[in-house]
This record gives C-alpha cells, sequence and structure tokens, in this order.
C-alpha cells in the first residue's frame, strides 16, 4: 500500500468548492486507488459553516446538531460533549473550530451520497473503472488517548472483510470476526 498526501492550497470556510481544489491539486489516479477526503473539507464544500460570534454558547449549538447527547458536566474532564450522530458515538458532533478562521465547522450531509458522487467525478476524470472514496473525520476512543481515523461515508468498496464461517489457526470455525476495512484506512 502507498499513501500519497494532496498538498492544496487552504480550502476557505464559509464555503468553498471541492471540485476546484481536485481540479488544480489532485494528481492522476490509477485503476483501484482510495481517494480519502476529509469531513471538514467536504463540510466547507456544502458550506455548513457557522460564524462563532454569531453563537453564542458552543454547547446548544452542540445539543442541536447531536441525535443524542450527554452533557459536557457529566463527561469525565468536561473537555467535550459526548454526542451520537448518524449513527457514531463523536465528541461534540464533530463540530470544529480548528482551522476554520473564525467558524464553527459542521458535520457534512449525506456523506454516503457525497462520496459516491465525488467518486463518479474522479472516475470520470481520470477515466477509471474502479475508484473508492472514503469520507473521514476523527475520533476518541472510550478510555484511550489520542484520536484515530474513522470513515463517516464511503462509495466504492465493500467496508467489511468478513471472517464468520473460516478457521482459526487451531482449525476453530470463527463466529464473530469481521474487520473494518474503511474505518482503517480512515
Amino acid at each position: 500500500m502507498e499513501i500519497i498526501p494532496i498538498k492544496t492550497r487552504i480550502v476557505k470556510p464559509p464555503q468553498d468548492d471541492i471540485y476546484n481544489v481536485i481540479d488544480e491539486f489532485c494528481p492522476t489516479l490509477r485503476e483501484k486507488d482510495v481517494f480519502l477526503l476529509t469531513s471538514k473539507i467536504l463540510a466547507i464544500h456544502q458550506g455548513l459553516c457557522i460564524p462563532i460570534d454569531t453563537v453564542g454558547n458552543k454547547d446548544n449549538l452542540i445539543r442541536k446538531e447531536a441525535d443524542v447527547f450527554i452533557p459536557r458536566k457529566e463527561c469525565p474532564g468536561g473537555y467535550v460533549i459526548l454526542t451520537v450522530k448518524n449513527n457514531t458515538l463523536i465528541p461534540s458532533t464533530g463540530t470544529d473550530e480548528s482551522n476554520a478562521n473564525g467558524y464553527y465547522i459542521l458535520w457534512p450531509k449525506k456523506p454516503e451520497k457525497e462520496a459516491k458522487t465525488i467518486c463518479e467525478y474522479l472516475k470520470k476524470k481520470f477515466s477509471l473503472k474502479k475508484l473508492a472514496v472514503i469520507i473521514t473525520d476523527s475520533h476518541t476512543v472510550p478510555m484511550r488517548y489520542g484520536i484515530m481515523g474513522i470513515s463517516i461515508g464511503f462509495y466504492g468498496l465493500y467496508p467489511l472483510k468478513d471472517y464468520r464461517g473460516e478457521k482459526d489457526i487451531f482449525g476453530r470455525r470463527m463466529k464473530m470476526s469481521q474487520s473494518n476495512i474503511v474505518d482503517a484506512l480512515a
């Protein structure tokens, strides 16, 4: 596997065009490549940026964006509000203010649909038959330090490697094992 980061210009909130960035900076893609795009860049493309000075209390915005939340005062350390958004356990609904130039950047809408649209665009641009796109974000794992990548949307690949029914090294048939390919790549 070869990982090739793509250096671009600054993608500017409150809205910027990801297709212009792709056209200007994306190197030639090859058959079976996997193209990863951060949720922040997709959200800026969708214009999901709110000026910080118009919000007042960030916690109110997070609660509004969350499907389910645990209040900050009930979370260990009180650093974040633990939330569920789009069936994903994510701190603060993924609402981000780092590298945002005075905006809160929300999570993108319909990341699966956007991954498909971007994939079809890239396949046409580079005359490809097989290509995958993964929309990524970072999250924390309870009881662990640091952040790690996750997929919040994908298109063009099967997300799991299923080991159920296969034999382990001692000949026992596995009943539960599935590897999450898209999160491992994110």
